[in-house]
């Protein structure tokens, strides 16, 4: 049972990517062992997902939590309509990409709007980013890959504050040109609201006509689930979020917190929104996770479980 107010037959949809696995555990400073990596990907690949972000092409120097990337692929077993998603985020990370082209489906390739935040995220400016993502990303329409695009800092970003709508828009453009057929709009450190967002998926999808506009927030001032049902009123039918509440972005420290997966789909499932995902399955994944680790996390879902309508007292 769920207390929505939908018009009698009136049936909505949305598409949740797990990216726990790769977002989520990059910024864990617990290690995480490879093979409870595959078990819990595994895990969550048959809670229905559609698309799960599996792993990252990034130097293990950088991220030493990602670096068994390869391993990590080469072992799970997932259904065959689960999409295989990496993230790459240069050239060489493309090069040795490919050489494992049978493990994945789909692929990533990012820039921050920010200056700031993408020299110190991947020592480039957004210009040197751009003009490598046209090339990569004819390398990964050539080679049959859905190419997936993101845009960290959309919604403000922590070293230049506000980043104007249009210079947001006008790199997503750059992406489509280059052939990507999803966008995603990073919060990379929390700082959206949800007026804000409201306006922005309204632009972007009149901005973007044929593309796949996918919402991803992190949860780290308390807004994360606000500013997902703003983008949904607004249109956005597309969403990535992290079981457990995972991780966060590496720069700068204390970015933490993406969209727990369980909170989102409760709300969702709440408001009679199909998202094709097993809350109790997700929810039991993240309590797995949270034993790995160690320590409690903060996912809402997971301490108070779902809510069962039989039961409470209403």
């Amino acid at each position: 049972m769920s207390r929505d107010n939908r018009t009698a037959g009136e049936t909505r949809t949305v598409t949740i990517r797990e990216v726990g696995p790769r977002d989520g555990f990059q910024n864990e400073p617990e290690t995480i062992s490879t093979a409870d990596k595959i078990s819990l990907i595994n895990e969550l690949g048959q809670a229905g997902f559609k698309s799960i972000e599996v792993a990252s092409f990034v130097r293990p120097d950088v991220i030493p939590q990602l670096s068994d990337g390869v391993e990590v692929l080469r072992g799970i077993d997932l259904p065959n309509n689960v999409e295989r998603m990496v993230l790459i985020p240069n050239t060489r990370g493309l090069e040795n990409a490919l050489k494992i082209r049978e493990l994945f489906d789909a692929a990533t390739l990012f820039v921050s709007s920010s200056q700031s935040h993408n020299k110190a995220n991947i020592n480039r400016t957004v210009e040197e980013t751009m003009e490598d993502v046209k090339s990569m990303g004819g390398k990964l329409v050539s080679e049959g890959l859905k190419f997936s695009a993101v845009i960290a800092t959309s919604f403000g970003c922590p070293y230049e504050g506000q980043i104007p709508m249009e210079r947001v828009l006008d790199l997503a453009e750059e992406f489509a040109e280059a052939g990507a057929t999803e966008l995603g709009f990073g919060d990379t450190t929390g700082m959206a609201n949800p007026a804000y967002v409201s306006r922005f998926f309204t632009a972007a999808a009149q901005r973007l006509p044929g593309v796949e506009i996918t919402a991803h927030f992190h949860n780290t001032r308390g807004q994360g689930l606000a500013n997902a049902y703003a983008a949904f009123e607004a249109g956005c039918r597309s969403f990535e979020s992290s079981f457990g509440e995972l991780g966060g972005c590496p720069v700068p420290a204390g970015s933490t917190g993406n969209i727990a997966t369980e909170d989102l789909v409760s709300m969702f499932q709440e408001m009679g929104v199909d998202t094709g995902v097993d809350l109790k399955k997700v929810i039991t994944a993240a309590g797995r996770v949270q034993n790995i680790l160690g320590r409690k996390l903060t996912s809402h879902s997971l301490v108070a479980g779902p809510i069962h309508w039989a039961s409470a007292l209403v």
